[in-house]
């Protein structure tokens, strides 16, 4: 059952189309991703699923329900973490869920949502003087205060260190498992593969490709990179006649060998190595990334 359904959306700002057309469905207890660049209509999109803006045409059901027509149905089995969050600076961690659990007839205990997002030992301090992944890891314990089924993710982890980064991933993934349906926008390509099971990739307010991020892959960027090091140095030729080879990019003493048959590459390659043509120091096998693929859709990169 989809959770979220949206078909032909639509906004537009004066000349800018925001959202141009976009249609998907989010199926229950997935965590889905709308990924791409900053202007491509994520936040636009989300807003209007969660009620807070209005769409120009198109269909819109979440759970079952219109967030334009039916608001406080869709609020209530919602949770939303949008890009920024400003919140009382003078009160305590442990203060500011207890206020936000009051404005709920049912909400988690702030004890366990403490726990989930790691800020026991925060519980006492004021906001202000939280870090950045503090402040966030907080703005998403609020977002479960009423243990919503949906939760909505805008950017969740913008401007956060690799570490900072990587416990909210930790948190995303309890969601998942815990049955509870993700939406979650991103322009961070690892973060998608990650956590999405599927994702849109999203540009100019339209959907580009839409599916998991393995067979996105595999579509628009079958070939495979066999990265390797050479003791003697490399020779472009012979490694351009190996089977299966594509193209050779050679940078910096490496080869990058790239093939739509990794399994006659790798075997030619080794024979040519085994004939002492050439010395292997290391060898890698590096798949395709989304960010390859919408470098394909798009001819650019997604920070570009």
């Amino acid at each position: 059952m989809s959770a979220i359904v949206v078909e032909d959306l639509q906004k537009a700002y004066g000349e800018l189309r925001a959202v141009d057309g976009l249609s998907f469905a989010v199926e229950e207890g997935e965590v889905f991703g709308l990924l791409g660049p900053n202007g491509a209509g994520k936040t636009t999109t989300v807003e209007i699923l969660i009620g807070l803006r209005e769409r120009d045409g198109g269909r819109v059901q979440v759970t079952g329900y219109d967030p334009a027509q039916e608001g406080d149905a869709v609020k209530a089995q919602i949770g939303v973490q949008l890009q920024q969050t400003e919140l009382f600076p003078l009160l305590s961690v442990e203060e500011i869920l207890g206020l936000f659990a009051s404005f709920y007839r049912d909400s988690k205990p702030v004890a366990e949502l403490l726990e989930l997002v790691g800020l026991q030992e925060r519980r006492k301090a004021k906001y202000r003087h939280l870090s950045g992944g503090q402040k966030q890891r907080l703005s998403l314990a609020l977002t479960l205060i009423n243990d919503p089924a949906l939760v909505f993710l805008d950017e969740p982890t913008t401007g956060l260190d690799p570490q900072a980064r990587r416990a909210l991933w930790d948190i995303v993934e309890q969601m998942r498992d815990q049955g509870k349906t993700v939406l979650l926008t991103t322009h961070y390509m690892e973060e998608a593969e990650v956590l999405c099971r599927r994702v849109a990739i999203i540009d100019h307010g339209k959907i580009l490709a839409l599916g998991t991020p393995r067979d996105l892959v595999d579509e628009f960027v079958p070939e495979r990179a066999i990265e390797i090091t050479l003791a003697d140095g490399l020779d472009a030729s012979s490694l351009e006649e190996l089977t299966g080879v594509t193209r050779v990019v050679i940078k910096n003493g490496s080869a990058a060998i790239y093939t739509t048959n990794i399994r006659e590459t790798m075997a030619s390659l080794l024979q040519v190595s085994g004939g002492s043509a050439l010395s292997l120091d290391s060898l890698r096998i590096q798949r395709g990334t989304l960010e390859d693929v919408f470098l394909h859709l798009t001819g650019r990169t997604i920070r570009e």
